[in-house]
């Protein structure tokens, strides 16, 4: 398809990564520039015009220049005509939308302060991971899980028995949580288990956990 995009931003990313799984699962052609966050970039002129709170990614198609990963996702799912917003639904569509939302203000609340400890913390801020926030958050962690452990006996995926962008758009944190000291934690929930490796087995995430890793 026709769409050639900009995405700023480091692949590294869990926002910048949700982004590319969807321009992946459209098949666009987009250019990725990074933006260097330790140097600050992301709060220079140049990038707080593109996204107002200095936060990436930021995106561009022609004149059109958006911010937020999830709002940009839906844009480019749009755009592409996927069917992975379900919107020929109201209900299927309204679903998609309330475990978005669950991923931000469960999974992925606790997963950030996870992977900052376990990541950036040691690895970019040459600091010790504290483990007393990992346990915290972990827990915090676990009581997601259950809920979803509980939703994927009934249904084959989130939103319901179809994969949506709901499911996709774990994929990047879910990679930081399978490379991280905490990924045992998935051996309590094996139905959650199953879904994220299936997950990471569709083209579009493996491509972009591959960029991911090799960035």
């Amino acid at each position: 398809m026709n769409l050639k995009v900009k995405v700023f931003g480091p692949v590294r990313s869990t926002c910048v990564a949700r982004v590319l799984v969807c321009l992946e699962e459209v098949g666009a052609e987009y250019e990725l520039a990074h933006v260097h966050l330790p140097a600050g970039d992301h709060k220079g002129p140049a990038h707080l015009a593109r996204s107002p709170f200095g936060q990436v990614p930021a995106f561009q198609d022609g004149d059109l220049i958006l911010f937020e990963s999830c709002a940009i996702s839906r844009y480019v799912l749009r755009k592409g005509a996927s069917d992975l917003l379900r919107e020929s639904s109201l209900a299927e569509a309204a679903s998609v939308d309330a475990w978005l939302d669950a991923e931000s203000h469960n999974f992925n609340k606790a997963m950030s302060a996870i992977t900052f400890q376990a990541f950036v913390v040691p690895m970019f801020m040459g600091g010790t991971t504290d483990h007393k926030i990992i346990d915290e958050k972990l827990e915090k962690l676990k009581v997601a899980l259950g809920v979803y452990e509980e939703r994927l006996s009934r249904f084959k995926y989130l939103a319901g028995d179809f994969i949506s962008l709901a499911d996709l758009s774990h994929c990047p944190m879910a990679h930081y949580l399978l490379a991280s000291p905490c990924a045992s934690v998935l051996d309590a929930y094996p139905r959650v288990k199953a879904w994220i490796d299936g997950m990471m087995d569709r083209p579009s995430v493996k491509k972009v956990m591959e960029l991911m890793d090799a960035s």
